[in-house]
């Protein structure tokens, strides 16, 4: 998805910053796309204080709502889109020519490279159902210069969450390696995301990483996660939990039937400027690849049935885009 937002979070100042256990709630904040008629999102990544999670640097919800998706071709680079859906149908259509229906229970990954671009359109004419998840991954430097990719998995390894109290949990592995569990989808940095099911009035456990860090967000219900016997927060989906790192396990609890999403990885080798739709690591990677959209380069490509529709670029800010560092 692309975003029709540009705000300040784009222009961040560097600070130091040190990775460790931290129990950090941070509240997600509801964006508007495309104006009052369009749809709405709530972000949780990227924060003010907590620009990535590993590589993930992007974490948007579109839905719970009814709507009509229309998201003209935009363009991406430096980057993986990963859509996760729990309602309702989207139409995918690139520049590698792929044209799918995104739905529940299948994983679209797409790998932008150095330059892709792509449209999204809900599936039927009028307002429908949405609900899904649209996550961004950071391309390190071995492939952020690469060709793009796209790629479907219908078939994700699950694991089960063991039990401290009650049933067993559900662990949907979407990207990367959770328990010993690798899900079959390209990933190019040590990562993790997953999809946690709590029973009702469970307690289960979730191994970590101890050198890697996480963070957790609420989708359906409300999770109680402790990572000692001296702190828990809980999560619902307004909220994303950061872990940190240091842990090897974390426990959530819950009353009722709890869906959570699980983000982590190695930290990630380097700061990035992110800006609109594109992942660099200089001013002058954004606005060379800025300039490449609005001329209409080749470097993107063109989307698939379509024809001369396109979301053109924002104007870039006043002052020189800087990469994002934590606070955390």
């Amino acid at each position: 998805m692309t975003r029709l937002d540009v705000d300040a979070e784009s222009v961040s100042e560097p600070a130091p910053h040190g990775l460790g256990p931290r129990t950090v709630l941070l509240e997600s904040r509801e964006v508007p796309l495309g104006g009052v008629r369009g749809m709405s999102v709530h972000r949780a990544l990227p924060q003010r204080d907590l620009p990535m999670v590993g590589a993930w640097c992007f974490l948007d919800r579109f839905g719970p709502q009814e709507t009509r998706m229309r998201v003209e071709p935009h363009p991406h680079i430096g980057l993986q889109t990963v859509t996760w859906p729990f309602v309702g149908e989207v139409r995918h259509r690139d520049t590698v020519g792929s044209d799918v229906i995104v739905a529940r229970g299948a994983l679209n990954l797409m790998t932008s490279g150095a330059g892709i671009a792509h449209s999204e359109y809900s599936v039927g004419d009028g307002p429908v159902p949405l609900d899904a998840l649209q996550l961004w991954v950071a391309l390190p430097e071995s492939r952020r210069h690469g060709g793009p990719a796209f790629e479907r998995h219908e078939a994700l390894p699950e694991i089960a969450l063991p039990a401290a109290h009650g049933a067993d949990g559900v662990a949907t592995v979407v990207l990367g390696e959770l328990g010993g569990a690798v899900s079959p989808a390209s990933a190019f940095t040590p990562i993790v995301g997953a999809e946690l099911h709590i029973p009702a009035g469970s307690r289960v456990r979730i191994p970590l990483h101890a050198e890697w860090e996480y963070a957790v967000a609420g989708v359906f219900g409300e999770g109680v996660a402790a990572v000692d016997a001296d702190e828990s927060l809980l999560v619902d989906a307004a909220h994303l939990l950061y872990l940190g790192s240091g842990p090897t396990v974390v426990e959530v609890s819950a009353e009722a039937d709890t869906t959570l999403f699980l983000l982590g990885g190695e930290p990630f080798e380097d700061d990035i400027v992110m800006w609109w739709n594109f992942v660099g690591r200089s001013h002058e990677d954004i606005v060379e690849a800025r300039d490449a959209w609005e001329a209409d380069s080749p470097r993107f490509g063109h989307v698939v049935d379509h024809g001369a529709e396109r979301i053109p670029a924002p104007p870039l800010p006043g002052v020189r885009l800087t990469r994002r560092r934590r606070r955390l």
